[in-house]
């Protein structure tokens, strides 16, 4: 995720931290402050919310290491003011198996509580300062908020897996999406009523999440089967390692095209994305070399690789586009644009016989 620092690996999964989490930190040393609580209060505040987000470190673990026997990696695990974010590479489509990587999580949490609760710790009739009951408390609501049946929350996994063991996926998803949204609806209403701007902040991130997951899925199920060179852009120019920016910068400015793979001698060598053009030509002027500022690490699919598995790579490899080979050779690109623009096409030659909803969450890609 943009703006995210690395602060650590556990199980080799990268553990990162958004910026905004920064923001949550100084907002409750600011609440302890003006509450009149000193700097070691304060403090204390700070360090009992550092320790609830270790707990939601876990509780993703617990995600990705569900995934893991499944053999599905994990990129990262993000820590958000709102809670943590574990990125698969891709969600399991058996019911079953995303059954038991949703349920790993609130387990998670179960198994925290119930360690505490044997070693002692109990609920008093009242709030009470102490940290451990304070964090059997939290665990609790953890594992049981985390169930309620709404995406992007593991309830709304649950409820699909389960769905989705009668039903087929895509159906299985419209219905968790449509009750996840009914859910966020609830969460505003009452973060309204009840001058709570956190349940409308939640009741914003279910209703994104819902849609999102409902549009991928409707995404993948129209791609699948469909072969990369049948949404690949073939109408592209080339360039030489030793042809000039300058050139380069005319065959931007005459066209559509942003990105330009370089050819040397009929072999792949790499991509002068527009970015990394004006750096050239800030840097080098219009006689610097396309060689000199193309990126070489650019992966490559094959032209008859299944469409979804090449656009998961696309997004993964956070560039602009991924050059198409057949037997070594280049015959097109892979952009996130020409996708959407093939998923468009397909949907109004589909005409009035595919939903209208479905039709404007495939639009979006593009």
């Amino acid at each position: 995720m943009a703006w995210s620092w690395r602060i650590g690996r556990v199980a080799g999964i990268p553990i990162l931290v958004h910026w905004t989490f920064l923001i949550l930190i100084a907002w409750l040393m600011i609440q302890q402050i003006a509450l009149g609580h000193g700097i070691a209060q304060a403090l204390g505040g700070v360090a009992f919310a550092l320790a609830i987000f270790g707990c939601v470190v876990l509780h993703e673990l617990g995600h990705a290491l569900a995934a893991r026997r499944f053999g599905i990696s994990t990129l990262d695990i993000t820590l958000l003011p709102i809670g943590g974010l574990a990125r698969l590479q891709k969600i399991p489509e058996r019911p079953v198996q995303e059954l038991v990587v949703a349920l790993a999580g609130p387990l998670v949490n179960l198994v925290i509580v119930l360690a505490l609760l044997a070693a002692g710790v109990h609920f008093q009739a009242r709030a009470t300062d102490s940290f451990w009951s304070k964090m059997l408390f939290v665990n609790t609501v953890l594992a049981v908020f985390n169930l309620v049946p709404a995406f992007p929350m593991d309830g709304g996994r649950v409820l699909r897996a389960l769905r989705a063991l009668r039903i087929d996926y895509l159906r299985a998803t419209r219905l968790a999406a449509s009750i996840g949204q009914s859910v966020a609806i609830g969460f505003g209403l009452l973060g309204l009523s009840a001058n709570e701007p956190l349940l409308l902040l939640v009741a914003l991130f279910v209703w994104i999440g819902a849609e999102a997951e409902a549009a991928q899925v409707e995404e993948r199920a129209v791609l699948q089967g469909v072969p990369v060179r049948a949404a690949m852009l073939t109408d592209f120019h080339t360039l030489s390692p030793d042809d000039s920016l300058g050139h380069a910068a005319d065959l931007l400015l005459a066209g559509t095209q942003h990105d330009f793979p370089v050819i040397d001698v009929d072999h792949f060598a790499g991509v002068l994305t527009r970015a990394d053009l004006l750096d050239g030509l800030s840097r080098g002027g219009r006689e610097a070399r396309a060689g000199q500022f193309a990126r070489t690490e650019f992966d490559s699919v094959e032209v008859d690789e299944a469409l979804v598995a090449a656009l998961a790579r696309l997004r993964e490899s956070g560039g602009p586009c991924l050059p198409v080979v057949e037997a070594g050779r280049l015959v097109g690109l892979l952009t996130l644009e020409n996708i959407g623009e093939y998923l468009m096409v397909r949907t109004a030659l589909a005409g009035a016989s595919r939903p209208a909803p479905q039709a404007a969450a495939l639009a979006r890609l593009g």
